[in-house]
């Protein structure tokens, strides 16, 4: 497994088999959204943008858009807007802090770039230091993101994957061509799945740096494989997004729930893919389990405190 892969390896990677998964890292084949969020994510997220004195409340928000929500899993910086945008319109905050940090340039950047990583933030500064003020919340964000690979790095370890999720890739990957699809940092990927000696499944591991899932999985294995035989797996409603805007059938990995939902991919899911009696009914059944939980609105709407 190569350290690091570029857009072009996604886009020349050619079948082998005559399936292909692609499969989720964080809350899918490992357990660690929630290690990864409150212990590195929003700590970061409460220092870099100045929230201490708010901090119940950024950390409730940060939780709900990332964790317990219909935006679980979006990528990071995304994750920030939302959740900045979800703690404006809280009153509590707006009293304690009287307004939060104006977001238009990172809103911009955002909307002008899908490959949405440190890296591609920190040349977009270098590139425009003239034009950028030093206290836009780009600066801020970046060294957010910065801090949170660091933490990452020294907090995220000796964390295996899911046994069931293990069983299962041994599986998948002897009927058809794996690939991680994440929006975590590369480096990170190969790291995680490296240590536990699971990087022998996928054929490439594709992070943040190359792109959306929707775009992994457009490169990777569109107009390859013939209708019905392409399958993400995931935990957040943005991989079924991925997956719905390519085409492609979707397996939820439902939070709270993750080695269940597993053993149900390999009991039922995989001789139905494989099959091809997956799409309809039997799809529809695990969407609407997922579905009901992660709500779009949180717990505190309407609620004044």
């Amino acid at each position: 497994m190569m350290s690091t892969i570029g857009v072009n390896d996604l886009r020349n990677l050619q079948p082998e088999k005559e399936f292909f998964v692609g499969i989720d890292s964080d809350g899918c084949v490992f357990d660690s959204m929630e290690l990864k969020h409150k212990e590195c994510f929003c700590p970061a997220f409460i220092n870099h943008y100045r929230l201490q004195g708010v901090c119940r409340y950024a950390r409730e928000t940060w939780e709900f858009v990332n964790l317990y929500s219909a935006t679980r899993g979006i990528n990071r910086f995304k994750a920030v807007l939302e959740a900045l945008r979800r703690l404006e319109a809280r009153p509590e905050v707006r009293q304690q802090l009287g307004s939060l940090p104006p977001t238009a340039d990172l809103e911009a950047w955002v909307a002008s770039e899908t490959r949405l990583s440190g890296g591609l933030l920190e040349q977009y500064l270098n590139d425009h230091r003239d034009s950028i003020s030093p206290d836009s919340i780009l600066h801020a964000s970046l060294n957010w993101s910065n801090d949170v690979v660091e933490a990452v790095e020294r907090i995220v370890h000796d964390l295996p994957p899911i046994a069931e999720a293990v069983a299962a890739l041994e599986d998948l990957s002897a009927k058809a061509d794996c690939v991680v699809v994440s929006q975590t940092p590369s480096d990170d990927l190969v790291r995680e799945w490296r240590e536990h000696a699971i990087d022998r499944f996928p054929r490439l591991i594709a992070g943040q740096e190359q792109g959306t899932k929707a775009e992994h999985l457009a490169l990777a294995a569109g107009s390859k494989y013939a209708p019905g035989r392409v399958l993400m797996i995931g935990d957040a409603p943005g991989d079924h997004q991925a997956a719905q805007a390519n085409g492609f059938l979707f397996f939820p990995i439902v939070p709270g729930r993750e080695a269940a939902s597993w053993r149900e991919l390999r009991a039922t899911g995989l001789n139905r893919f494989f099959s091809g009696t997956y799409a309809g009914a039997y799809q529809e059944s695990l969407l609407d389990a997922f579905r009901r939980g992660l709500p779009e609105q949180p717990p505190w709407a309407g609620v004044r405190g």
